[in-house]
């Protein structure tokens, strides 16, 4: 198969029928574990799934205690999903080592399958990569899904234990560094007629869950000016949001969550939780317009009686890719001839995490039509090979300067 014939093929596990969803160690995944391994052993790959639920697959260097490079992505998926956003960077990975024909490098390579990317299960992102530098703590461990099941209890319902979770750290002494290929999952690159793209940091960005506490009550009896309506309050924040952010070049703000309680279309919502996304590529200015959204909200309740607090989620700063792996990246598409542009990404990637214990470096590729977390996401076949292509330049670079 292709790489995208085995993305399409890891798209069939899913839990719901017709459509592309896979949250943080459901049960599809260990049908995608079964076939990760059914395609790393025959390579001379040793896997081994950690107790995060991480995919590993190790391809020994020439010595079998060589440091390693380790690439890797997500294999969860958001909500009625498209078929490469971070499976791609897994399926990648693996192309790397079949076009190596049992060629061994001065160091290993290992691929890994993160677990979770997208935070949709427990309301909080990155935790298989959180799990490899060591900050998936047992306050984490703790959070519970809709469903009342706690983040530790998931781990054991998976046939994994919670308590082993330190042993998924990743000893930095013994890693070269970490390279993620992940589609763009936007325009730019589509619209410069280029496929491929260095990417030089990963912009910082906030969660926060807001909640408008007003009081419920009948539709049909109670006094327009005598509501205490939480949806009202949210709406108005909500549009305060947009209008701000409007006027900041480079900060994005969104909210894309509402939880309407009770939800019921005859009644005035009693509470409203709400999930606003803060990004910039400057951390102060992300963090100080983060609080004037915060502050905003804070002041329509007070005007409207409506009670407001707030949760922060993720406070993740931006992170700059590692000088040495991305001049050996923009090595290797310069010597593999390959058009490319310089970018940021606007988007959070495990990349970001992994950051906090060893170099890092991405490689995007093309998103046509700008498309991702929709059925119809999709990449080119050429875009394919030529990060295969790349990548296998850029492992020559990097036993170059390991030599």
């Amino acid at each position: 198969m292709t790489a995208i014939e085995k993305c399409r093929y890891l798209a069939g596990f899913s839990e719901q029928p017709g459509v592309i969803t896979r949250t943080f160690l459901s049960a599809p995944m260990h049908g995608v574990h079964q076939t990760l391994r059914e395609w790393m052993e025959p390579l001379g790959m040793r896997v081994w799934v950690d107790d995060a639920g991480n995919l590993h697959g190790h391809f020994p260097g020439i010595d079998d205690d060589a440091p390693c490079l380790l690439i890797g992505s997500h294999v969860d998926t958001v909500p009625n999903a498209g078929a490469f956003d971070g499976v791609l960077g897994v399926v990648l990975g693996i192309q790397l080592i079949e076009a190596l024909i049992g060629h061994k490098m001065n160091f290993g390579i290992e691929v890994v399958a993160f677990s979770e990317e997208e935070g949709v299960r427990f309301g909080v992102p990155f935790l298989g990569s959180r799990a490899l530098v060591g900050t998936l703590t047992a306050e984490l461990l703790a959070t519970e899904d809709k469903q009342g099941i706690t983040m530790a209890q998931a781990i054991r319902d998976f046939g994994l234990q919670p308590e082993n979770i330190r042993r998924a750290v990743v000893h930095s002494d013994r890693v070269l560094g970490y390279l993620e290929f992940h589609i763009e999952q936007g325009p730019i690159l589509e619209s410069r007629n280029v496929g491929l793209g260095l990417v030089t940091s990963i912009v910082g960005q906030s969660r926060y869950e807001v909640t408008f506490r007003g009081q419920a009550n009948h539709a049909g009896t109670t006094p327009m000016n005598l509501r205490r309506d939480a949806l009202a309050a949210a709406a108005e924040w909500i549009v305060k949001v947009e209008e701000v952010a409007k006027g900041q070049p480079g900060l994005v703000a969104t909210v894309g969550r509402l939880e309407v309680l009770p939800g019921a279309g005859n009644v005035i919502a009693g509470e409203v939780r709400a999930r606003l996304d803060v990004r910039h590529p400057d951390d102060y200015t992300r963090l100080h317009m983060a609080e004037v959204f915060l502050e905003a909200a804070q002041g329509i309740g007070k005007n409207r009686n409506i009670g407001v607090d707030v949760v922060t989620l993720m406070d993740a700063h931006s992170v700059a890719c590692d000088t040495d792996l991305r001049n050996a990246l923009k090595r290797a598409l310069t010597t593999s001839g390959y058009e490319f542009h310089s970018m940021a990404s606007g988007a959070g990637h495990d990349a970001m995490v992994m950051e906090q214990s060893v170099p890092v470096a991405m490689l995007f590729l093309r998103s046509p039509g700008g498309i991702s977390h929709h059925p119809s996401e999709t990449v080119l076949e050429e875009d394919v090979h030529a990060a295969v292509q790349v990548g296998l330049a850029f492992l020559e670079q990097l036993e170059m300067s390991h030599g």
